[in-house]
């Protein structure tokens, strides 16, 4: 890589992780992206038009032994480290009731459950504590950042038939909170937290009806876009420079609504 900036954005390949990645790109950053798939042709596309570098990791974020060890080897292997986007992430309404004899519903919800916690909290945790020495040589102005992609829906707005995705999500708010005093003065850590601004491609969500039904809700009558998200990230890592241990929602007023 150049010796620009170098970002790393969990689950760049698509949706608001490429939005992520171009927003960070245009804004002077080489691009490390780690994808569960073998190529993120998009997101090469998205970083070369802007001037900067890709490189592709393949990576689970759901095994966490092999997250420590991605870790640690960025940690050797990147000549310099400044911003980290926990954008990666498994999204999913609950699995089986939970049954009073411990049957199979409640087995299914124990597994999906731990699977989530591992993906959308443990995994950015391990990740954030392999990597944090790297950010604190950021020689950027504002130091090293951390962003980390929350969910306006797991702070208060829970929706019904999602607790373990939510509980998952609320975790990764709470290590938002933590880090950025743990990791002071030297690494920013902070969190956007979307309404809608990228659609589930399946499922009830995916439908008109649901989604007429939800943007109805919106003060700003619209669904945002993952460009939205994108650009709270860009600010936060590059440019919100005295602001640590804040999560910025980007939901079109959802919040108030």
């Amino acid at each position: 890589m150049s010796g620009r900036p170098v970002a790393l954005v969990t689950g760049g390949a698509r949706r608001v992780g490429l939005a992520v990645c171009a927003a960070l790109a245009t804004a002077g950053c080489d691009i490390v992206v780690t994808t569960r798939g073998r190529g993120a042709p998009d997101a090469a596309r998205a970083v070369q038009d802007a001037g900067g570098t890709l490189r592709v990791e393949r990576v689970e974020l759901g095994d966490l032994e092999g997250v420590s060890a991605f870790g640690a080897r960025m940690a050797r292997e990147l000549a310099r480290l400044d911003v980290l986007v926990h954008n990666a992430s498994a999204y999913e309404a609950d699995a089986g009731l939970v049954s009073a004899d411990g049957g199979d519903g409640a087995r299914a919800k124990r597994a999906q459950a731990e699977r989530l916690m591992r993906i959308n909290a443990l995994g950015p945790m391990l990740l954030s504590a392999a990597l944090a020495p790297r950010l604190n040589e950021s020689t950027l102005p504002g130091g090293g950042a951390i962003v980390a992609l929350a969910d306006i829906h797991a702070m208060g707005r829970p929706r019904k038939g999602y607790c373990a995705y939510q509980m998952s999500k609320a975790a990764l708010v709470e290590m938002v909170r933590s880090l950025a005093r743990d990791l002071a003065p030297r690494v920013r850590v902070n969190g956007v937290a979307p309404g809608v601004v990228a659609w589930p491609e399946a499922g009830e969500e995916a439908e008109r009806a649901f989604q007429e039904r939800y943007v109805a809700r919106v003060p700003l009558a619209r669904a945002g876009r993952p460009e939205d998200a994108a650009e709270a990230v860009r600010w936060l890592a590059m440019e919100a420079r005295y602001i640590t241990g804040e999560i910025v929602r980007v939901d079109g007023g959802r919040w108030v609504g």
